[in-house]
């Protein structure tokens, strides 16, 4: 962090919009389908009137968007609005402590880790604003230096003719690739065997099963998937596998293993980090963490020696976060982009991210550098709700 910025705030104010765009063709995972998708954004203003965009995770429950929208307004706003703290990270550390008994009364962390997150994205592109920064500078601590392009995988290959899909997206630039697995071992098969055909033999390949197979299925499915050149092998058991399982799985089948979007807090990811299993972290800013708990879980990462890939599924603020995180913790890497249509990713962020020999570029525009074109959403908007 850049030593001379004042990162002090007091909120007064906190706006929350919910969108939904249909999704066409739906996306498919092991567990179930998205038939839209569904965007939370958090817009802050402090005393000074300096403001901040963030984005809440929300794909799943389908009905879920508007719940945490609503939580927002009840639960964030009282503990935030009027109240000095003096970063985000502290304001990070405070809302996370004095939400947890509720965590535990109403059974749903997710859905408080969610709502946290999104904010503390809305704080850090508010401070970086102020500053007239980009954020990635604010985060990396400064210096004259931009941040080497960062490499894009086009993700959620649909199981139906992902090969289409994958041209469509090698067509726009990307060099990179990640198909749904998880769907039965001769239709994953011949998904892959197809997609690898399209995209060349030597072209980064990657799979995500969505946590659809217990421990003897994913050893078999590691193996069977080995002849088609795969870079890793994402979240093959459930998320709530020991990271000692995960250790047993790496050693038993050849694939490099990836997860973490399904981890919350820095105990956990230490655990998994500092273990063999797991060697591409990928933490959603928009899940657990934010900035806060993000960049830090990034740093532990790159000091391990291991892949630093952030993930993200949902619309455009979200994924500009995701690029200025990466940017800000470096080393090698990609960042998700999601393959399948969404109106939700290009407006909510514009001006739009310029896909480069399948890299981005970020520029010095202040803070996450995009606004979202409420305008152009519309017809989306389904619910907002002022302070």
């Amino acid at each position: 962090m850049v030593s001379t910025i004042d990162t002090a705030f007091s909120i007064e104010r906190i706006d929350v919009f919910v969108f939904r765009a249909p999704a066409d063709p739906p996306v498919q995972t092991s567990f179930g389908i998205m038939r839209d998708r569904p965007a939370v954004l958090l817009r802050v203003t402090d005393a000074q009137g300096a403001f901040g965009w963030g984005e809440v995770w929300c794909n799943f429950p389908v009905v879920g968007a508007e719940h945490r929208a609503r939580m927002v307004a009840t639960y964030l706003r009282p503990l935030v609005c009027g109240n000095r703290f003096d970063s985000p990270v502290a304001c990070f550390e405070t809302l996370t402590a004095k939400l947890a008994v509720l965590a535990l009364q109403c059974g749903e962390p997710g859905t408080l880790h969610q709502i946290v997150a999104g904010l503390d994205i809305a704080l850090w592109d508010m401070l970086a604003r102020r500053a007239s920064l980009p954020l990635w500078r604010l985060l990396s601590g400064g210096g004259p230096e931009r941040p080497a392009p960062i490499p894009l995988y086009a993700s959620g290959i649909n199981p139906t003719d992902p090969q289409d899909l994958a041209a469509a997206k090698q067509a726009e630039g990307y060099r990179a690739f990640k198909l749904k697995v998880g769907f039965g071992a001769e239709r994953d098969s011949a998904n892959l065997l197809a997609v690898r055909e399209v995209i060349g033999p030597d072209a980064p390949f990657m799979v995500d099963a969505n946590q659809a197979w217990d421990m003897d299925e994913a050893i078999v499915a590691g193996r069977r998937m080995e002849r088609f050149g795969l870079g890793w092998l994402e979240e093959p058991v459930r998320a709530d596998a020991s990271a000692a399982d995960w250790t047993r799985l790496a050693a038993e089948q050849p694939l490099r293993l990836a997860g973490g979007e399904n981890l919350t807090g820095l105990p956990q990811f230490d655990v998994f980090i500092g273990a063999s299993g797991m060697q591409v972290m990928q933490p959603d800013l928009g899940k657990w963490g934010g900035f806060s708990g993000c960049l830090e879980v990034g740093r532990r990462t790159l000091r391990q020696g291991k892949t630093f890939c952030p993930h993200w599924l949902g619309g455009g603020i979200g994924l500009t976060a995701s690029f200025h995180l990466k940017a800000a913790v470096g080393g090698p890497g990609y960042v998700e982009v999601d393959a399948n249509p969404n109106p939700l990713r290009e407006l909510l962020a514009m001006p739009a991210f310029a896909l480069v020999d399948g890299a981005v570029q970020l520029d010095e525009r202040p803070g996450l550098g995009v606004e979202p074109d409420l305008t152009a959403c519309r017809d989306f908007i389904v619910e907002v709700a002022g302070t």
